[in-house]
């Protein structure tokens, strides 16, 4: 079954919708407008329930369909939060707020699922319950732990969950998946070296934090180059150094270092971890310094599993025809993580075509995706709960 024609005639009010997103762009968890609007869309497409303040700005909603004999429910997840990024596409429906933009398309899942809504809601051709989390917080917030720790999942009894994200570089409107991880987790990690500040004349009487820091720096190479599974993908970087003097002839007291651990691999994660543990302060040490960790366990693995994912690809092959269902996994993250480890699920790519990529201030959401996007949810509940 392609495109909906249904949704297909839809398409230019759920681009309108769209694009009133992203001109009013909302970061993290203060999301107002979003939430209120979202909430008011799905109230006048006669969902059975409609719940604000999920995850403390989420929104839920709740069709059912014809009948509700089979007792399964089945999620579908929307990110809404923009970026603190100043956009440079000149597009008519730029961002209105200096500062922040949709730069990674949430207004299009946003409306991609709005306009799934509003014809599942008009149709109920299934035999079941459709949940609609529409998540806050995707950009480093862990909005959808918020919304699990809600009671999300508990309170609607909730059996699978599924989502999906753009992706630019894939043709616009097609499909991409794979079993297993997906998208990396995401740690970080803060690095204090304390050592004692002086004159850059007099070295010798000084302990010198920027050396020793540069000597952390190359040290936390060595956790990726020769304690890792070659086959095993990991990165560790250091993104950040800043000493506590801008002065050519000083020698900084103390030097602040910042970075991030991605890894597709639970133990892995857990290894580089115990490394940077046991690396940085045993540097740090040996040049008469001392070093502090704070380290911030982030997002986790987006791991796909397995049924859902092949069904997933099923019906993304009777909307687009086909479907790569062995994508290359990557290291961005994404916080569905949590979605995926409170329920079996799949998360989907969606090609947005060659477009600057997500989080660039010259991204754009392709428009045009936004009918296989919706007829792919519409798709999911149809077959995942059938009436016959």
């Amino acid at each position: 079954m392609p495109v909906r024609n249904r949704l297909a005639e839809m398409h230019p009010e759920i681009t309108a919708w769209r694009r009133d997103l992203h001109e009013h762009p909302e970061l993290l968890y203060d999301l107002p407008r979003t939430s209120a609007l979202v909430a008011r869309r799905l109230e006048a497409f006669g969902c059975d329930e409609v719940v604000p303040g999920i995850g403390r700005s989420g929104v839920v909603g709740v069709i059912r369909g014809r009948r509700t004999d089979s007792g399964k429910v089945t999620l579908f997840r929307a990110d809404m939060d923009a970026l603190p990024i100043n956009e440079i596409t000149g597009l008519d429906f730029a961002s209105k707020t200096e500062g922040k933009m949709h730069a990674c398309g949430h207004d299009g899942h946003t409306a991609i699922l709005l306009g799934a809504a509003k014809y599942l809601a008009e149709t109920r051709n299934f035999d079941g319950t459709v949940v609609l989390a529409f998540q806050p917080a995707e950009e480093g917030g862990a909005g959808g732990k918020a919304m699990v720790d809600d009671g999300l999942m508990d309170r609607w009894g909730v059996q699978e969950v599924y989502g999906l994200h753009n992706m630019p570089g894939l043709p616009t409107g097609s499909f991409a998946i794979r079993e297993g991880a997906l998208l990396a987790s995401a740690d970080e990690f803060t690095v204090t070296v304390t050592g004692r500040g002086g004159h850059a004349a007099v070295p010798h009487m000084a302990i010198d934090t920027t050396l020793v820091a540069s000597h952390i720096v190359v040290a936390l190479q060595s956790i990726v180059a020769r304690n890792m599974d070659p086959l095993g993908a990991v990165v560790v970087t250091v993104g950040s150094f800043h000493t506590d003097s801008v002065a050519s002839n000083v020698i900084a007291h103390t030097v602040t270092l910042q970075g991030t651990v991605r890894t597709l691999d639970p133990a892995l994660r857990q290894l580089a971890h115990d490394r940077i543990m046991d690396l940085v302060p045993a540097t740090a040490q040996a040049y008469g310094a001392t070093a502090e960790i704070r380290y911030d366990w982030g997002y986790p693995v987006t791991v796909n599993h397995p049924e859902q994912t092949a069904f997933a690809a099923d019906c993304a092959e009777e909307v687009a025809g086909a479907c790569d269902r062995n994508v290359k996994p990557a290291m961005p993250a994404e916080d569905f993580a949590y979605m995926l480890e409170a329920r079996p699920g799949a998360y989907m790519l969606l090609g947005n075509g060659d477009t600057p990529m997500c989080h660039h201030p010259a991204y754009r959401f392709d428009d045009d995706a936004i009918p296989a996007g919706c007829s792919w949810f519409v798709t999911l509940a149809e077959r995942r709960m059938p009436l016959e």
